[in-house]
This record gives C-alpha cells, sequence and structure tokens, in this order.
C-alpha cells in the first residue's frame, strides 16, 4: 500500500471550523490506515477536489475517493463523479476510485444511541423505565433515496431498543417536517424527547434543530425535550470511512441503483431520469456557489449567474471542434459586457451525432452542431439580449 492514497471529499464551507472537522478527520484517518490521507472539497474550501488529487499524483499511482457525505444525493451520485470524470482526463496515469457515502451502517447506530442517552440523562429520563421519544432530524432532500435512508436509520435506531417510538424528520426541502413531527409527538404525551440532529457539525441547520426542540420544550410544559450533538468527529466515524475505503479500493461499491431517481422513473420525479439532466444539473449547481455572502442567513441558497452553458467535449463532440467553440465561448463571455454566464466543459448530452453540442441553462436551449463563429452570435444574442439564435438547430427542455 506505499504507492496508495485516500482523498476524504467533503462538501466544502465558508465556515472554517466546519472545513477544519473535514481535515480532522482526515489526519485521523491517515493515522489509522496507515497511509496518506488528503482532505478535498466540492466547493466552497480549499482544496478542491482537482486541486488535492493534482497534489497526490506525483507521489500515489492510486487515489481511493472517500465521501464524508450522510446520504446519496447529488452530490455523491452527480457532482463528485463529474470532478473525477475530469481528473481522470487529465491525469490518465492515475487510477482514481471512487467510494461511497457513508450511508446507513452499524457504527452510525452505535454513535446514535450514545447521542440520545446523553440527552436522556440530561433530561432525567430512561428508556427503560420512561416512555422515550427519539426525533431523529436529518437535513432533506430532493433525492428519495436519500430521504428513505433518513427512516431506514431511525428505524434500526428503534430495534432492539427500549425507545417508545423513533421518528424520522426533516429541517428542510422535504417533509415531515421538524416542528410537524415534534407537535405530533406531543398527543402522544411521552415523558421526554430527545431530538438528534443527524449532521456532521455545529452548522445553521445544527442550530435550527436546536432552537426547535427548545421551542417546543417552551411551548409544551408537560413534556421534557432536549437536543443532543451532532455527529463530530467521533471515532466511530472512522469505523464506516475505513469500509468505505475497502470497498473502493476493491471496486466492491453497491449503490442503491434500484432506487435511484436518475436510473428508474419513480412517481413525482419522472423527469429526473437521465444522466445528461443530472449532470447539467450538478454543472449549476457548483457554480451557483461561487459568489454566495449571506451563509450566516441561508447556508444553502446561491446567487446564482444568470445563465449557465455546457459544451460537450465528449468524444464525438470534440472530433468535430468542440474544444474551439468551448474556448470561443469562454473568449465571447469574457468580452462581453451584458451577459452574466459561467462556460463550462460536460460529457456526452446524448445526441452524438449532432454535435459539438451547448447547451443554455436555466432556459433549457440546446444548440447542435455550433460552430466557433456561432459561439460569438449566441453570446451576443440569446446570452446578452436573451434572444434564442433561430437559425441553428436548437431543442427545447
Amino acid at each position: 500500500m506505499d504507492d496508495e492514497a485516500v482523498l476524504l471529499v467533503g462538501h466544502g464551507s465558508r465556515r472554517e471550523k466546519s472545513n477544519e472537522q473535514v481535515r480532522r478527520l482526515a489526519a485521523n484517518l491517515e493515522s489509522r490506515l496507515g497511509i496518506p490521507v488528503d482532505a478535498g472539497f466540492l466547493e466552497l474550501a480549499e482544496p478542491s477536489i482537482r486541486d488535492a488529487i493534482d497534489g497526490l499524483a506525483g507521489s500515489v499511482s492510486t487515489v481511493s475517493v472517500v465521501h464524508l457525505s450522510l446520504f446519496a444525493a447529488s452530490h455523491v451520485k452527480n457532482d463528485v463523479p463529474a470532478a473525477l470524470a475530469r481528473v481522470r482526463e487529465e491525469h490518465p496515469e492515475l487510477s482514481v476510485a471512487n467510494g461511497a457515502h457513508l450511508g446507513v451502517h452499524p457504527a452510525l447506530v452505535d454513535l446514535l444511541d450514545d447521542r440520545a442517552a446523553s440527552v436522556e440523562a440530561e433530561l432525567g429520563v430512561d428508556r427503560e423505565d420512561d416512555d422515550v421519544t427519539v426525533v431523529l432530524c436529518a437535513r432533506g432532500s430532493s433525492d428519495p433515496d436519500a430521504n428513505a435512508d433518513v427512516h431506514k436509520l431511525a428505524r434500526l435506531l428503534y430495534e432492539g431498543r427500549a425507545f417508545d417510538r423513533v421518528d424520522a424528520t426533516f429541517v428542510g426541502v422535504t417533509e415531515p417536517t421538524l416542528d410537524e413531527t415534534l407537535h405530533d409527538v406531543a398527543r402522544h404525551r411521552p415523558d421526554g424527547v430527545v431530538v438528534l440532529p443527524y449532521m456532521l457539525g455545529d452548522g445553521v441547520l445544527t442550530g435550527r434543530i436546536h432552537d426547535g426542540a427548545a421551542e417546543f420544550d417552551a411551548d409544551y410544559p408537560y413534556v421534557d425535550a432536549a437536543s443532543g450533538d451532532p455527529l463530530g468527529t467521533d471515532d466511530r466515524l472512522l469505523d464506516v470511512l475505513g469500509d468505505r475505503w475497502q470497498e473502493a479500493r476493491t471496486d466492491s461499491v453497491e449503490m442503491s441503483c434500484d432506487t435511484c431517481k436518475y436510473k428508474v422513473e419513480l412517481d413525482g420525479y419522472e423527469e429526473d431520469v437521465g444522466g445528461a439532466r443530472a449532470m447539467l444539473r450538478a454543472l449549476t449547481h457548483q457554480a451557483a456557489h461561487e459568489d454566495r455572502s449571506d451563509v450566516a442567513d441561508e447556508p444553502h441558497v446561491h446567487d446564482t449567474p444568470a445563465n449557465h452553458v455546457a459544451v460537450c467535449t465528449n468524444q464525438t463532440c470534440a472530433g468535430n471542434g468542440s474544444a474551439k467553440v468551448l474556448e470561443r465561448f469562454r473568449q465571447a463571455v469574457r468580452d462581453s459586457e451584458a451577459c452574466d454566464a459561467r462556460v463550462t466543459r460536460t460529457s456526452c448530452l446524448g445526441p452524438c451525432g449532432d454535435g459539438p453540442n451547448v447547451a443554455v441553462y436555466p432556459d433549457g436551449v440546446w444548440y447542435q452542431g455550433v460552430a466557433p463563429d456561432d459561439a460569438d452570435r449566441i453570446v451576443s444574442s440569446h446570452l446578452d439580449r436573451d434572444r434564442i439564435v433561430s437559425d441553428l438547430d436548437t431543442q427545447l427542455l
């Protein structure tokens, strides 16, 4: 294993305390595994995934990427794979294995059990003698597969333990919300309510969970309630990360493809099926974080550019000259004083024989057979004046 390293990928935050937590876990994992472990970030912090792997490329031949993500939503399924695809193109000599998210793991259930016991002690209740309800609160996602795993984790925490009930809930994006769940719990009049933030650190969302538990405790004097600590840097996280590393390096990663909204049609998510749309959303989301200034109030609200231009540089489009189209777009955007746009390369968008293909979002306009001179026209007409270049082959999505 002398020629192997691990990259621990965190989301990234403008709160340096959160980034330091990722770096601390990376250092602890290095001590556990006995091989180099570096930290990299998807956005908002340095080094980026690309820069981190650039730093490792000269000294090792194999890098196993391990995700410090609780569940598999768009970052795990789209954003990191897109970043790694670019890295593999730039470092063909390097073997880069992509691992899985933390997911549902016995060590995490054990850790949550201990967090609950600490809150019980604070409240002066005991699950063996009193009716104790646990409310497991996660962030919430637009990915049904990720939300389903929260419910699975809550059920595993309930199984074999003396809790009266364990409910899954969310602090945003989806339902049931924390407020709704707590008010429902109050109708059953338990002796104690333990609210567990299923978060890695003490960020804005964890603070909202603490506030929600405190407000509930004040509104319902006949029910004692308190919230616990997030996962932090507990050593049991290293148990999970170690397992995910072994899966990555042995090519035994298993993802829940049977319930992935990007691969199968699920009720209410039919339009999400298809890798091209998922990749475009991933690229747009990545660009959206760059100018964010309101992180203290809304940790996942974006100040986005007006437009995002994705130019396919996959094999067929590249053979038709898409690299020159990409550079022409970038130059035209730089020269324009009117447009607010980000231009990025993307892999296959689907209609390979009609390339080079260019997608303009959020308008959902795909241009086909784009030549370098067409890039100037798309910028001056579509991006500057919001007028589609109608004489080019287009699709509206």
